[in-house]
């Protein structure tokens, strides 16, 4: 079997639901399980409407609720008719009930706990799922529709949930039979506790949940069907020349993912890892192209792909004391561990440590704390560039060519990844663009 995850651009209307219907159709004898996230938007607008319930504004939140419903029955209206038409009319009736009385609570107490934000940005979900399945059924094919928070089972941690592997597995097998010839069609992103309340995997975690269920399945391949051709060399937006990576490993497609590529959500190659299943991210706007495979087979050496990440902060501790010192460095991520801090790249030297980190929150404290310990210097506003490939920091010859092309733009700190296939540096937010540029062209477009 495959799982087949359709994000919310690739659902976005009428036109994109029959096209992913089209992909899924081609796939009947594979026995596809389709995932699909909330129409295009729709999650945006719930946040919205739960930041207006939070105020206590409800009636500008009931405005903004029926305009969405609006748009949701225009997409049904627009490509059903008779009995499905009829009884796709009446769960959206019965979904739209369900959201306002949510939302009507928490305006009356001008609250919207992650709890009960949780309850409700499900429903963009849970409308998508439903117009798909009844659009499958006005199409003549076998379709069956499961919630997936019968299936996929997590902690109370609202918003951001972690799954319970042993109990979601168990419940996956239980509620999932994929039958050749039968479509079934299942939401991304929504989950529940083993008590039953609504939970949710966070921003980008419906690609997790097609790997969750990919992996409970022993799918064949999970796809990710998105608006791009794949894994791409940079981002489009910065570098037109940037092209489709036919093949790429789970490590270099998390370390792209990590450092700011958007196509694949970085949790999604967890689960797909544990099993060997491969992953296809593909264009729903042109299915035949043939994307990006992401495996564990290693294509070759060499430079994959470049990306970046601004607005981090870079922390530069030195001190003599650190020479020839045992358990220094421990002292250090000691206190970075207090604060519940993460670091993203390190660079060590006989007396000085360089680090980067995303969150600033603590920066006060913990800056207070290594003052403790040594000289400490601190360059916000930076950005990273990570040059992604196997045996990168291997090649000398590489290593050269690419300082080369950075010549004239001021380096910060240099990375080596602990493995060999994550080459970074850091620079001043305001050289990044500029850096991910001349370095695709010099290294990928002249190559």
């Amino acid at each position: 079997m495959v799982v087949m995850k359709f994000g919310g651009t690739s659902v976005q209307n009428g036109e994109f639901i029959d096209r992913a219907l089209d992909i899924a159709e081609k796939q009947l004898d594979s026995a596809p399980l389709l995932i699909s996230s909330a129409m295009g938007k729709t999650t945006d607008a719930l946040v919205a409407i739960t930041d207006l319930a939070e105020q206590g504004m409800f009636g500008e939140a009931e405005k903004e609720l029926n305009t969405l419903k609006d748009r949701h029955l225009a997409v049904v209206e627009g490509f059903l008719s008779g009995q499905e038409l009829a009884d796709c009319r009446r769960a959206i009736d019965e979904l739209y009930l369900q959201l306002i009385a949510l939302v009507r609570g928490s305006s009356l107490l001008h609250e919207c706990s992650p709890r009960s934000r949780d309850a409700i940005l499900a429903f963009g979900e849970l409308l998508a799922t439903t117009i798909i399945y009844y659009r499958a059924l006005a199409r003549g094919m076998d379709a069956h529709w499961i919630d997936s928070r019968d299936c996929i089972i997590t902690d109370d941690n609202f918003t951001s949930a972690a799954p319970d592997f042993d109990a979601t597995n168990k419940a996956i097998k239980k509620h999932v039979k994929p039958h050749r010839g039968r479509l079934i069609i299942a939401q991304g992103f929504i989950s529940r506790t083993a008590e039953g309340t609504t939970t949710t995997l966070g921003r980008g975690g419906s690609d997790y949940t097609a790997a969750i269920f990919g992996a409970a399945l022993k799918a064949e391949e999970v796809q990710i069907w998105t608006d791009v051709n794949g894994i791409l060399t940079s981002d489009p937006r910065l570098v037109p020349g940037a092209r489709t990576i036919d093949k790429i490993t789970y490590d270099e497609a998390a370390e792209l993912a990590f450092f700011g590529a958007k196509v694949v959500h970085p949790s999604t190659i967890q689960p797909a890892i544990r099993h060997g299943i491969p992953v296809w991210v593909k264009n729903s706007g042109d299915p035949n192209h043939p994307g990006t495979l992401i495996s564990s087979e290693v294509s070759g050496s060499g430079l994959r792909a470049i990306a970046g990440k601004k607005g981090v902060t870079l922390m530069n501790i030195s001190s003599s004391r650190m020479l020839n010192a045992y358990g220094f460095l421990s002292r250090i991520f000691t206190i970075f561990n207090t604060y519940k801090t993460s670091v993203d790249l390190v660079a060590t030297s006989e007396v000085s440590v360089s680090m980067t980190i995303d969150n600033t929150r603590f920066l006060r404290e913990i800056t207070e704390e290594l003052e403790k310990l040594g000289q400490v210097k601190i360059v916000q506003k930076a950005g990273i560039i990570c040059m992604v490939g196997f045996n990168l920091w291997r090649d000398s010859a590489f290593i050269a060519r690419a300082f080369s092309a950075l010549e004239g733009i001021p380096i910060e700190m240099v990375s080596l990844g602990a493995s060999d296939i994550n080459l970074s540096c850091v620079v001043p937010d305001e050289y990044a663009d500029q850096a991910i540029r001349t370095l695709h062209q010099k290294l990928l477009e002249e190559s």
